[in-house]
């Protein structure tokens, strides 16, 4: 949510970056950047997805369609019940998880729609970071082992340098 033109364009991209590698299935931004989802599924074709990337969506009118259709919400904050204290509830249902995150200061709405308020720790710090740490914890470091469909390009581990496969289809 939210997007300051100029000034978050690196930390959008990175948010849509680090849901990718994480383990979601796509981005939903309120905004709208034909440059910045022309770079995202850039890298979807060269590594792999399938991941989508949507822009120019109305926060209310998601989070809203997401439960409606018995999905649930949640949304990372500073101010939620801590992450260790709330992820195996997470965990354990079954329903589609929609994950909001902040570029600026979101709206009491969406503290009064979230199914979960969780707060990655309660100081101050990068939507970026809150992304990546939960979903590491959702889904438990598996990230590390996930194959992503339709790559090019894969990146093999090397404790000394890059190595990088070109994968011919």
């Amino acid at each position: 949510m939210g997007h300051r033109p100029g000034r978050d364009d690196r930390i959008s991209t990175h948010c849509g970056l680090v849901a990718r590698a994480f383990g979601a299935d796509g981005i939903i931004y309120t905004f709208d950047d034909p440059k910045m989802r022309e770079k995202l599924l850039d890298v979807v074709e060269r590594f792999g997805g399938p991941f989508e990337v949507v822009m120019g969506a109305d926060w209310r009118s998601v989070i809203k369609d997401w439960v409606r259709r018995g999905g649930e919400v949640i949304h990372l904050t500073m101010y939620g019940v801590p992450l260790p204290e709330i992820i195996d509830e997470i965990r354990r249902s079954k329903r589609d998880k929609l994950v909001v995150i902040g570029a600026e200061k979101v709206p009491g709405e969406v503290y009064r729609l979230a199914t979960y308020n969780v707060s990655v720790t309660n100081q101050p710090h990068s939507e970026v970071a809150a992304l990546a740490v939960f979903l590491d914890w959702l889904f438990e470091g598996r990230e590390f082992y996930r194959e992503f469909k339709g790559a090019r390009l894969k990146i093999v581990p090397n404790p000394r340098g890059k190595t990088v496969i070109n994968i011919r289809r």
